[in-house]
């Protein structure tokens, strides 16, 4: 019997969007460490740069590339990049997405007296901005759909290759007051599956995880206080956490290069991993 090991990721060429995020990055290294070079793609290159330069001081292989996930022709542009630099493309993390204010409500709940009187600074159901959920749709769901266009191309013609999309516990639960964000989120589930079947001929496989919560540069803000204590939203979240913590970076890394391994997971595509310390196992009660 042999064991499988990450192993078979040493010379593969990585691509991961988002890679000088705080949860990317940390993938980014990583895939490196596993013996992939990486190609680390930001909106703003400066991250970018930076993790690729920590990834190369640990030893590994990366290049920084500013890139908009929304833009169809830089991508392509990118892609020639990487190819070049690195090689052909094995691996696609698609790591871009995110929220915005405009497609969120101030409370979980609406309120019959929330119709009665506008209050300065709550920002009702009526009160979400169609351009606000169009970008989280447009960064979540194209920011999926294009890169994926760009960067796959090599893993056909080879027919091999691994794709990671990354949904989110809101995909299975959506969350109060950020329905965009929950629904872009159910939507790159949704195109997770349809894609493992539309390329289930050219030997890529197609799978995603999604993560609980993690502290982030984006939510920081929202579950914990200038002084580190929880607001209560965190609060809420830590008590509906069977783990009875938030995630950190390194509790993606196994179930990442799991799904990223042919060796490890070559006959599993399709699927939708929770990472999220038992939250969506627990009813609360």
């Amino acid at each position: 019997m042999k064991i499988p090991s990450f192993s078979d990721l040493n010379g593969k060429v990585a691509v991961v969007t988002g890679g000088g995020g705080v949860l990317c990055s940390h993938l980014s290294r990583a895939l490196a460490s596993a013996g992939a070079k990486v190609a680390v793609l930001d909106l703003h290159k400066e991250p970018a740069d930076a993790c690729a330069a920590k990834i190369v001081a640990e030893g590994g292989v990366a290049r920084g590339y500013a890139c908009n996930v929304l833009d169809r022709a830089g991508l392509e542009a990118v892609a020639a990049e990487v190819e070049r630099d690195l090689g052909p493309v094995d691996i696609l993390v698609n790591g871009a997405g995110g929220n915005h204010p405009k497609g969120t409500t101030s409370n979980e709940r609406l309120s019959p007296t929330d119709m009665e009187k506008a209050v300065d600074g709550v920002k009702t159901f009526y009160d979400l901005d169609p351009e606000g959920i169009q970008f989280v749709f447009n960064l979540n769901i194209l920011g999926t759909l294009l890169p994926t266009q760009a960067f796959t191309k090599s893993m056909v013609k080879k027919r091999s290759g691994a794709i990671l999309n990354i949904s989110s516990m809101n995909a299975f639960r959506p969350l109060t007051k950020i329905p965009a964000y929950s629904a872009a989120k159910a939507g790159v589930s949704n195109f997770t599956q349809w894609l493992a079947v539309h390329f289930s001929e050219c030997g890529v496989r197609v799978n995603a995880i999604a993560p609980g919560f993690f502290l982030t540069n984006q939510n920081r803000a929202l579950l914990t206080n200038a002084d580190g204590s929880l607001t209560a939203r965190g609060n809420k979240i830590i008590s509906l956490t069977p783990a009875g913590r938030f995630g950190s970076p390194d509790d993606l890394v196994g179930t990442v290069l799991w799904l990223l391994s042919d060796e490890m997971s070559g006959f599993v595509t399709g699927v939708v991993v929770p990472v999220d310390g038992g939250f969506n196992a627990y009813s609360g009660v």
